[in-house]
């Protein structure tokens, strides 16, 4: 079922026109963070939280070793491991580690206190999908 969601919601949004709107994704730039590309970007019909909603979809690349400092998203996510091991937990839930392949969750708000990949050797790519209200400036924030 969570695979059936993630399809759909991922091919809704990049099978749409590309309009990146100056929505901002909130990564940190500095040297040792992760690389996180926005792939997609568009208005959907739906509401979320009474609101009109946007999907944003990013692709996310994590080197060997490498960590996210802690963030939230302004909505839920829906996530795809393309590539390698991720390590990760939200909130005070137990950390899991997801293999290319797998899916993940994460609701509305929570705390991304870990994010990481669990491989020293070999990189770890995601894909995400967030859905968030229209007039959110970043998708992404610092914790």
């Amino acid at each position: 079922m969570r695979r059936t969601l993630l399809t759909l919601s991922v091919g809704a949004a990049l099978g749409a026109a590309v309009d990146l709107g100056g929505l901002a994704i909130a990564h940190h730039k500095e040297k040792g963070h992760v690389k996180v590309a926005q792939l997609s970007q568009r208005d959907i019909r739906e509401k979320l939280d009474g609101n009109d909603a946007g999907a944003t979809v990013v692709e996310v690349t994590f080197e060997p070793g490498q960590e996210d400092s802690p963030h939230r998203h302004a909505g839920p996510v829906f996530g795809y491991v393309l590539e390698g091991e991720y390590e990760h937990a939200i909130d005070n839930e137990p950390v899991r580690i997801d293999k290319a392949g797998e899916t993940f969750y994460e609701p509305s708000g929570c705390v991304h206190r870990v994010a990481r990949n669990a491989s020293g050797k070999q990189r770890t790519r995601l894909l995400a999908v967030i859905l968030h209200a229209r007039d959110d400036k970043q998708v992404t924030v610092p914790e």
